[in-house]
C-alpha cells in the first residue's frame, strides 16, 4: 500500500508530532533511568499513549545495569519477541516482568 501523498502543511504537523511522541518517550527513559518511575508501573500503563507504544527492549535498557546483551537474555528467558511494545505485551509476560524487577 502506497503511502499517501501529504500537503506541506501536513507532513510538518505530522513531523511535529512525531518529534513529540519521540521527546515523551525519551522523558519517560529517562525518568525511569533516574528511579523517578518504576518499570513495573510504566508495565501497567497500557492506556497511556507514550507508554504503550514504547519498545520493552528500549524501556529495560533505560535501567542502569542492563544494556542491549542483559536485556536481550532476560527477554529471551521469559519468551519476549525483541520488538514488543508495551501495550502488546501479554498478560502472563507483563506478570514476568513486573515480578522480575518488584524483587
Amino acid at each position: 500500500m502506497p503511502l499517501p501523498k501529504l500537503t506541506p502543511e501536513q507532513q510538518k504537523e505530522a513531523l511535529a508530532k512525531a518529534a513529540a511522541a519521540r521527546s515523551a518517550r525519551a522523558e519517560l527513559r529517562q525518568k525511569v533511568k533516574s528511579g523517578k518511575v518504576k518499570v513495573a508501573d510504566v508495565l501497567q500503563m497500557t492506556d497511556d499513549p507514550v507508554a504503550s507504544k514504547i519498545k520493552v527492549s528500549t524501556l529495560l535498557e533505560s535501567l542502569p545495569g542492563y544494556g542491549k546483551a542483559k536485556v536481550a537474555k532476560l527477554m529471551e528467558e521469559l519468551k519476549i519477541d525483541p520488538s514488543r511494545r508495551v501495550k502488546g505485551l501479554g498478560d502472563v509476560q507483563r506478570k514476568a516482568l513486573i515480578d522480575y524487577f518488584s524483587v
